[in-house]
């Protein structure tokens, strides 16, 4: 047999607009900061201590800024199940509503454990090696290894591009119904269109220096740029607009759960 002991009650409050714009602020001065220190203490190299550029290199996996976007991203999951379960509990909402918004909780989600452990480049790599013919070059008998030969990019864009363009759609269908404050509906739009910007770049990024499309070399040569330079804050400028279009998405659905969520209770309860 239990009992069960009440402790009494803690009640913080908080101002949800200006928590939400604080946080917004906040995500915008981290990534900033990032580009900042990429640029002067990493590609500067105001250091010569390798390790310590590597962690202020924005164009790595392994850097302080990818552990950020991560986080962050992992923060839309947990702010979108929140979401899911405040819809789920009202009895009036439609259950398509309730499912759109565990679908988009689970995508985001994925997306942290994407880029933590960098699963559509490694994916991108087992497609690559599964079209391959014995002679090391992509098979022409497969479909596969044709859509390699025409594509003059990264492999994973192949595999993935499909997937997340239907995700954008199909996000903006849904969001544009449900998302009823106005700077919510326009912050999703931007964080939508910075990931377009983002794969574009990335898009680039994955061609052949001789490949004639390739906007590196255009600016290396138009403006007498090292190419090294060019890339490198090219793939900069991309990861800050990822980074930019989750903290988007983010005050999106925090503004969202503040005009839905009403008053949320945390209780807890010791059982003897």
């Amino acid at each position: 047999m239990s009992n069960t002991t009440n402790f009494g009650n803690c009640v913080f409050g908080i101002h949800a607009r200006r928590f939400v714009w604080n946080i917004f602020i906040f995500c915008l001065l981290m990534e900033l900061t990032f580009l900042i220190l990429d640029a002067f203490v990493n590609f500067a190299e105001l250091t010569e201590i390798g390790a310590i550029r590597r962690l202020c290199n924005l164009a790595r996996e392994d850097s302080l800024s990818s552990w950020f976007g991560s986080i962050q991203t992992l923060m839309v999951g947990l702010t979108l199940i929140v979401i899911f379960l405040r819809v789920k509990k009202d009895r009036s909402t439609a259950t398509w509503k309730a499912v759109g918004w565990c679908i988009l909780a689970i995508f985001f989600i994925y997306m942290a454990i994407d880029d933590g452990a960098e699963v559509h480049e490694r994916m991108g790599t087992v497609f690559k090696t599964l079209n391959k013919d014995e002679a090391g070059a992509y098979s022409e008998h497969t479909i596969g290894g044709k859509l390699l030969r025409a594509f003059p990019s990264y492999a994973w864009q192949v595999v993935f591009l499909p997937f997340f363009g239907s995700m954008g759609i199909l996000m903006l269908i849904f969001l544009k119904k449900e998302l009823k404050v106005r700077p919510a509906w326009a912050l999703a739009v931007m964080g939508i269109s910075c990931f377009v910007i983002a794969v574009f770049m990335d898009f680039v990024e994955g061609m052949d220096k001789e490949h004639p499309w390739n906007l590196h070399v255009m600016l290396q040569e138009n403006y007498h740029l090292r190419y090294r330079t060019v890339r490198h804050f090219s793939k900069a400028i991309e990861e800050t607009i990822e980074m930019l279009g989750i903290t988007l998405f983010w005050t999106a659905f925090l503004l969202h759960l503040s005009k839905i969520a009403g008053t949320i209770q945390i209780q807890f309860i010791h059982k003897d």
